[in-house]
């Protein structure tokens, strides 16, 4: 007999969870329509292991987990790096905020920091995990953690000429 897979439960999950889910990948990769892709590998894949998961509470922790490595192994792809040779033209806005506009500038640089790096800083200060959640997510140990989140946020003040500031929980880590 094949043991039916739960699906309403997932689709629950989908529902309630995408949307942070999103965002964590988006922060991940920093394109929308890369992220899009990388949610639905990652959701893929935890359909997959959905009937293996022994804890349904904790399966947002385990498509967290899918999205950092799976963000991973793509930038270790060369075909990951490659990119159109004429890039389309920013549309500019003159009434978006300082803030916003800090932000857009951070974006580049955090795409630049090497995979595990980019992985603690934006589970740390973007998406305001613990040092153990980030660990976890991430498969290593909470010094790796406390290694790589500070080793990207000294070079993302180096290459941000001093305006990044070291951020307390509930803050942004750009200054205006």
């Amino acid at each position: 007999m094949v043991r039916e897979r739960p699906e309403a439960a997932f689709h629950e999950f989908v529902a309630a969870r995408s949307a942070s889910l999103f965002r964590t990948a988006l922060l991940m990769v920093g394109d929308h329509q890369l992220a899009q892709d990388l949610l639905q590998e990652s959701l893929v894949k935890t359909y997959v292991a959905w009937p293996r998961l022994r804890d349904v509470a904790n399966v947002e922790a385990y498509a967290r987990r899918v999205i950092v490595t799976t963000s991973i192994s793509w930038r270790r792809r060369r075909s990951f790096h490659e990119r159109p040779v004429d890039p389309l033209p920013e549309l500019v806005v003159d009434d978006l905020a300082d803030s916003i506009v800090g932000r857009l500038d951070l974006w580049p640089v955090v795409q630049a920091l090497p995979p595990k790096q980019r992985a603690a800083v934006v589970l740390r200060y973007c998406e305001d995990l613990s040092e153990a959640q980030t660990a976890e997510l991430m498969g290593c140990s909470v010094g790796a953690v406390k290694k790589n989140a500070s080793v990207g946020l000294a070079k993302l003040r180096d290459r941000m000429g001093g305006q990044l500031t070291m951020p307390t929980s509930g803050e942004s880590a750009v200054t205006s």
